[in-house]
């Protein structure tokens, strides 16, 4: 594993590759996490709805918000699996726990996002519909 440190604490990398280990990290999340693939999916179609519903400056920041908290959030959750996961392949109660918390955040994050794109949507839809 390469954390781009050696034994004296100093960069071995350029921020450029800093990057690139950023983008390999989303890449492999996104061919491997299914809940990641659906969010991405979600997030296609609301900005798709956005830009039909023609939502105004303020209502784009919160929903781009919503979206970049959700996949930050989802790649965080699989980075914790993936921690436990290599830490220990028994079944221990606090790897258990670690795993469900992070999944709890990812849930809180998720119903708090649903909430915003009601608020935002729910009334152009119905203004639309009418």
């Amino acid at each position: 594993m390469n954390s781009g440190l050696r034994g004296n604490n100093k960069r071995t990398h350029s921020v450029l590759k800093s990057f690139t280990f950023a983008f390999a990290g989303i890449k492999s999340a996104v061919k491997k996490e299914k809940n990641l693939q659906i969010h991405l999916v979600i997030s296609a179609a609301v900005i798709l709805l956005g830009i039909m519903l023609a939502i105004s400056r303020l209502e784009w920041i919160m929903v781009l918000f919503a979206i970049g908290g959700m996949l930050s959030l989802e790649l965080m959750n699989t980075a914790v699996e993936r921690v436990v996961d290599l830490a220990t392949e028994d079944y221990h109660p606090l790897a258990k726990q670690a795993k469900d918390i992070a999944a709890g955040a990812v849930f809180i994050y998720a119903a708090l996002s649903v909430i915003i794109g009601a608020i935002i949507f729910l009334p152009k839809i119905i203004a639309y519909m009418s």
